[in-house]
């Protein structure tokens, strides 16, 4: 992937003298009935103004989850501004009526167009929406920056503008070798090579996926700032393949074993029915037509949430080890380094319990389920900073660049919080 944009930030993690270090738990002293009235307010809101509320529901959800996470004793401040949130939102709506408009009129021309410019400009948005972001968190006075330049950005961006080149290739490779592949009635062997380029095509999206997630972490990372301190990472490539390796086969094996639960199922049913009407002993009992439909109706709605729960653990485990090996190979400068003792069975656990009470009350219980599963993540962290943090914080505090940068940024950010 995107190799060194910073040989200095590049090199791995020094240790620090043991008799220099001081450890800081992060906590987390919201609650779930707190974040609660919040919550319900914002979609009170958001209903009643057909969703013009959005963006100040957002930052009322950053600003409580921000102000309620301590970091060494002291919380986090969002201090994200309200007008880039509407622009932003703005913006979106704008892009999407667009499309809407152009969709809908069958302009097909002006669609195709729509995508690539969304391809060519998803950059210049993920740039901007990562440096409000940071530069909307402060602590202890002090305000982080996202200083990656356009270049860097780009460059790390070249896993999405690679996956339409392979994609295209790979179709023109398939008409050459078999160009009944797209007709009604296909040869085997034409069907066989179809299903072979489907496959390659999602290896291929995987892989553009995984490479820019990972490249665009590690520029986050390497170029976010705090004082005159950058962060330092030491994670590579495969180590994110991995965590999306094991993820996509605990996704597989999940569906795989609830599509053979409903198979049995209906297979019983059906063999129930047959058993009636030969004259056999059943095991079920004869119901009338209409609570035929009804038993149907519990079985499509049974089996949907049974997929629903089957993606659970992966994406749990997605999740929990994502955050994990990141914030035990990250570090700022060579002033604080974290460790993360995160347990992925009991945030697995965790989230389908959540799961299960969010769809069970209609969705009232996610305020809770949130709550639950950031403070989880949120204290397995601890910090190890050289010295005592009051004097480190003292001295980035007068290292702090100004806000000439500030004043000459964009006009609009699109703020992803929540």
């Amino acid at each position: 992937m995107n190799q060194n944009p910073s040989d200095d930030a590049a090199q791995p993690l020094r240790s620090f003298p043991p008799q220099d270090i001081d450890t800081y738990s992060l906590e987390f002293i919201g609650s779930g009935g707190g974040y609660f009235r919040v919550w319900i307010v914002n979609l009170l809101l958001q209903c009643m103004t057909l969703g013009i509320y959005t963006p100040w529901a957002r930052r009322r959800t950053a600003q409580y989850f921000y102000n309620h996470s301590l970091v060494a004793g002291s919380p986090l401040e969002f201090t994200g501004s309200l007008r880039k949130m509407v622009l932003g939102f703005v913006l979106l709506i704008l892009l999407y009526l667009t499309y809407s408009i152009a969709s809908s009129t069958g302009q097909a021309l002006a669609v195709l167009l729509f995508f690539l410019a969304g391809a060519v400009l998803a950059p210049f948005f993920w740039r901007n929406a990562m440096r409000f972001r940071l530069n909307a968190t402060r602590w202890r006075g002090l305000r982080w920056q996202f200083v990656a330049s356009w270049r860097e950005v780009y460059l790390a961006s070249w896993p999405l503008f690679v996956l339409p080149l392979v994609c295209w290739g790979v179709v023109a490779g398939l008409l050459v070798l078999s160009p009944d592949v797209f007709e009604t009635h296909t040869t085997s062997t034409s069907a066989i090579r179809g299903l072979l380029a489907l496959g390659l095509v999602l290896v291929a999206a995987a892989l553009c996926y995984t490479g820019t997630d990972y490249n665009y972490k590690r520029l986050l990372v390497l170029r976010a700032q705090l004082g005159a301190e950058r962060g330092r990472w030491k994670l590579g490539y495969m180590d994110f393949a991995k965590v999306w390796l094991v993820a996509a086969a605990m996704l597989v094996l999940g569906l795989v074993s609830i599509l053979v639960l409903l198979v049995l199922l209906v297979s019983l049913a059906l063999f129930s029915e047959r058993a009636k009407t030969m004259g056999l002993p059943s095991s079920l009992e004869s119901l009338s037509p209409g609570w035929s439909v009804a038993t149907t109706m519990l079985f499509v709605g049974i089996s949907i949430l049974a997929v629903i729960l089957a993606t659970v653990p992966a994406r749990a485990y997605r999740d929990a080890r994502m955050f994990q090996i990141m914030w035990n190979n990250i570090g700022l400068g060579q002033v604080a380094r974290f460790k993360c003792r995160l347990s992925m069975v009991r945030y697995i656990l965790l989230r389908i319990k959540n799961t299960l009470l969010t769809l069970l009350t209609l969705g009232l219980y996610r305020p809770f389920a949130r709550v639950s599963e950031y403070r989880m993540k949120l204290e397995s962290v601890s910090m190890h900073v050289q010295g005592h943090v009051e004097q480190v914080a003292d001295a980035m505090l007068r290292q702090q660049p100004g806000g000439l940068g500030d004043a000459l940024a964009d006009a609009a950010g699109l703020e992803l919080f929540g």
